[in-house]
């Protein structure tokens, strides 16, 4: 008999594949190296983000006018703290040691579930608070195993000030997803957000273009596609359980960077990489079991 599964595990398998495709975008900067500019792959991406859209709408037979929201206030709020949150991460990452900009990117997690509790009156139980210190836990072993702040000195501080805001910004994003998840389709939310990226990136992009070959900036159009996938694997996983789930499983972005940097710069994990991300592992479990406790 096909057991049924519970909606928090649901929620973190959605999450957690959302979090596997954008590991692959925060990647792209390294991929890109000096060939374009960070806004530049920003833009394309939303580019070819807003290009899959356009497909699957025809596909659908949904006229734009059936995609308009009753609340674009929001998404274009919350299109403007991701983007921001966003390119605040990718910058302290191009300017400090990338393992040290990724700890700094991940207290979105210590700020979205508070978020959670005092705007959305969402509740936690003991349960969710031990999956939150597990995870947590293996994130720290990760971190500490390949070496973040070892190397840090006081021309890292100005972007640790800007990643720390960045991770402020992607919560508070974290916090409109879950809102607008719960009241939208997905396909809704997924037009808006590319959409108003495309406007706040625009002036940026352009401003910093790199002349770069036709052919070399497909792959950065590919990227819309993937993030696409992304975004609407979060928005349904956000809307089926409570941010004291779903933001923990953020602390896969480690594992799965760890394992884009074997896969592609032949960096070797390390047995806290290892650990780290059994400690992960356990910590998702617990947060999958939540709601058996209620």
């Amino acid at each position: 008999m096909r057991l049924p599964i519970r909606s928090n595990t649901k929620a973190i398998l959605w999450v957690l594949t959302g979090t596997a495709l954008f590991s692959i975008l925060f990647a792209s900067g390294k991929f890109a190296g000096e060939s374009a500019s960070v806004f530049q792959v920003m833009f394309l991406r939303y580019v070819g983000g807003f290009a899959a859209l356009a497909v699957v709408a025809g596909l659908q037979r949904k006229g734009w006018a059936s995609l308009r929201s009753r609340q674009p206030l929001l998404h274009g709020i919350r299109a403007l703290f991701g983007v921001s949150g966003g390119l605040s991460i990718v910058y302290a990452s191009a300017a400090m040691p990338i393992i040290d900009a990724t700890a700094i990117g991940l207290l979105y997690v210590v700020f979205v579930v508070p978020l959670g509790v005092v705007v959305l009156r969402e509740a936690v139980n003991a349960h969710h608070l031990w999956g939150i210190l597990l995870s947590s836990l293996g994130a720290a072993t990760v971190v500490a195993s390949r070496g973040a702040f070892q190397a840090f000195d006081t021309a890292y501080l100005w972007p640790a000030l800007v990643a720390v805001p960045g991770a402020l910004l992607l919560a508070f994003e974290g916090l409109m997803i879950r809102m607008l998840a719960v009241r939208e389709d997905p396909l809704v939310v997924l037009v808006h957000v590319n959409v108003f990226g495309l406007f706040l990136l625009l002036l940026p992009a352009w401003w910093t273009w790199q002349p770069t070959a036709a052919l070399s900036l497909a792959p950065f159009l590919l990227l819309g596609p993937l993030v696409v996938t992304a975004q609407y694997c979060i928005v349904r996983g956000y809307a089926l359980a409570p941010l004291a789930v779903v933001g923990p499983v953020d602390y896969a972005w480690l594992v799965f960077a760890a394992l884009i940097g074997l896969a592609f710069f032949g960096e070797m994990p390390t047995a806290g990489v290892v650990v780290g991300s059994l400690v992960i592992a356990a910590g998702g479990a617990a947060l999958a079991k939540a709601d058996e406790h209620r």
